[in-house]
């Protein structure tokens, strides 16, 4: 049963720390070299935020960004919602953070944590209060510093990810052809102990033996969370296609998270369609967990990759396990 929201996306805009990190560069901080990089991530290249950097204030300037690119004023905004796994703090709210920044005075809001679907989950919530008619003017951000949570002697993990922040700005929409069609989001938390950070919150408060044990960096169990990763981004792409009467054929645009060059690649074989469908700019920024999403959105944007009323999908999978999937008709 399709889920119509009567909302839609009317502009998206990104943020990028201008100091780049290639692969290269990795190479002189850990045992790794640029054709391992390559050739199992599909990564050239990420984006690291410099010191004093955080997250609200990423997620500040895509904001600030997405209001001038939408002609918006901030009192303008009623809501905002951050997705991210590295706030600034563990209160207050980033969201907080970034309403005061940009003068957003009238809105209210709040974190969500779903890691790496935790944009999906954002925009499948602020649509809720849009599409309801209580709200008018919802901004929803994907914001992440993963390098301060990145364990540079383990190589597996470090050379995956980067920082960056994406966000949207969603309004009412006129019709049911344009907006958010529909969405599927789920959790399976037996995965929790596959990817995970094991220490900084109640269970594991900091202290002198989770720092020396580097309990506050990301722990990954690749081939798990890549098969998993593989299956549900499929399956939920697969559903949410189904259910509203489409096949594959009738994408213009799928916008995967970019968590792994090979995964996106096996699941959209799986699709059956073919590399003009698919967003991937991983090469150039890595993965950026809750932002990777909206900065495709923006990428595609800004190539001409999306038009108004073309079928798009979103698709993550992310620690937890968390998995989302967003069907849309482009609005503009």
């Amino acid at each position: 049963m399709s889920r119509h929201i009567a909302a839609k996306i009317t502009g998206v805009a990104g943020y990028l720390p201008p100091r780049i990190a290639t692969n290269s560069d990795l190479e002189k901080v850990v045992d790794t070299s640029d054709e391992w990089i390559r050739t199992r991530t599909g990564i050239c290249e990420r984006h690291y935020v410099e010191p004093g950097m955080a997250a609200s204030h990423m997620a500040t300037a895509a904001a600030n960004e997405l209001l001038k690119y939408t002609d918006v004023k901030a009192e303008e905004i009623e809501m905002i919602i951050v997705a991210s796994v590295t706030p600034d703090m563990m209160f207050p709210a980033t969201a907080c953070l970034v309403q005061d920044r940009i003068g957003a005075k009238n809105a209210w809001g709040f974190d969500l944590s779903g890691a790496c679907s935790g944009f999906v989950y954002a925009l499948t919530v602020g649509s809720q209060f849009v599409g309801a008619g209580t709200h008018k003017k919802v901004l929803v951000i994907g914001s992440d510093v993963m390098t301060s949570i990145l364990d540079f002697q383990d190589r597996a993990t470090c050379v995956l990810f980067g920082d960056g922040a994406g966000a949207v700005l969603v309004e009412p929409a006129e019709t049911e052809a344009e907006g958010i069609l529909d969405f599927m989001n789920d959790i399976d938390g037996s995965g929790g102990c596959h990817l995970y950070m094991p220490a900084g919150g109640s269970l594991h408060p900091s202290s002198h033996e989770t720092i020396e044990k580097r309990m506050h960096y990301v722990h990954q169990e690749g081939q798990q969370v890549f098969k998993y990763a593989v299956r549900r981004m499929c399956e939920v792409s697969c559903t949410l296609l189904e259910r509203n009467g489409f096949s594959q054929y009738d994408l213009a645009l799928v916008v995967p998270h970019q968590a792994n060059l090979r995964i996106i690649r096996a699941m959209q074989e799986r699709l059956g369609i073919d590399d003009s469908k698919v967003m991937i700019n991983i090469d150039r920024y890595g993965n950026t967990t809750a932002a990777t999403i909206p900065l495709g959105l923006r990428d595609a944007v800004e190539q001409k990759r999306v038009r108004k009323g073309d079928l798009v999908l979103l698709v993550s999978v992310g620690a937890g396990y968390t998995t989302g999937g967003i069907l849309m008709r482009w609005a503009y």
